[in-house]
Parts: C-alpha cells; sequence; structure tokens
C-alpha cells in the first residue's frame, strides 16, 4: 500500500487516534482534554463509548460536547495535525438535526436570560435588614 504525503512531502500516518483527531478538528484546546473526554464517555463514536485509542474512520459519526451543546457531526477528512480554524472545519460537518437542535436550545437560553427575574442591584443596609426579617419570619 503507497504511503499518503502532505503538501510538504511528509508520510501522514492512515491511524488518527480518536483523541488526536479532536484535537485537530479544534474541539478541545489541549489533546489531554480531549483524551479526558473521550476516557470519561462525553464523547461517542458512530453512538457508543468508546476509547482515545480508537481509529478514526471517514463517515463515522461522532457526538462531542460542546459548551451547553452536544454536536453531531460527520467526519469527512483525517488529518492528525492541527490547523487553523476554517480548514480545520472541513475535516467534519454538522448534521442538520444537530443544526437544528442547537438553534433552538440557544433561543431557549436566550428567552431565559430575557424573562429571569434578576434585581438591578444589590440590596442597600435597609433592604437587607428586611429580608433577613422576612427570612426569620
Amino acid at each position: 500500500m503507497p504511503q499518503q504525503l502532505d503538501s510538504q512531502g511528509r508520510v501522514v500516518p492512515d491511524d488518527i487516534r480518536l483523541d488526536k483527531w479532536l484535537w485537530a478538528a479544534r474541539f478541545f484546546k489541549t489533546r489531554g482534554l480531549a483524551r479526558d473526554a473521550v476516557a470519561g464517555g462525553k464523547v461517542h463514536y458512530n453512538t457508543q463509548r468508546c476509547k482515545p485509542s480508537r481509529i478514526v474512520e471517514l463517515g463515522a459519526m461522532i457526538k462531542v460536547p460542546l459548551g451547553h451543546d452536544i454536536l453531531e457531526i460527520t467526519v469527512l477528512q483525517i488529518k492528525g495535525q492541527r490547523l487553523g480554524a476554517p480548514l480545520a472545519k472541513l475535516m467534519y460537518q454538522e448534521t442538520l438535526e444537530s443544526e437544528a437542535l442547537r438553534a433552538k436550545t440557544a433561543e431557549a437560553r436566550r428567552l431565559n436570560a430575557i424573562y429571569s427575574p434578576k434585581p438591578d442591584h444589590r440590596p442597600d443596609k435597609k433592604q437587607r435588614r428586611q429580608i433577613i426579617q422576612f427570612k426569620q419570619q
């Protein structure tokens, strides 16, 4: 089997670990964080928990936690080298269901932030005394 070469003539390994791919695709800041997320069961590969050493294949479905959301992506490219953000986005594609769910939860968070009852300022001394008196009743 012929070896693949990158643009600079270096040999590209065919087998890339899941933690390394997640790091290269910029889902995690360090490879150690990616390894911990996979080992902790946060990342699912083809709807199953797996080990960080799992070999990534083209077309695989991966669920990755990202803040408050869970991205469901399809692997389009396999690279082990960390690239710039625009190039890293070309390594995967988010599913339509995942995009719709992410938009829905973002809207729910936005509405919750608007309508949550929060005071405009901290209570002053008189208001604190009234709060304490109310709690002790």
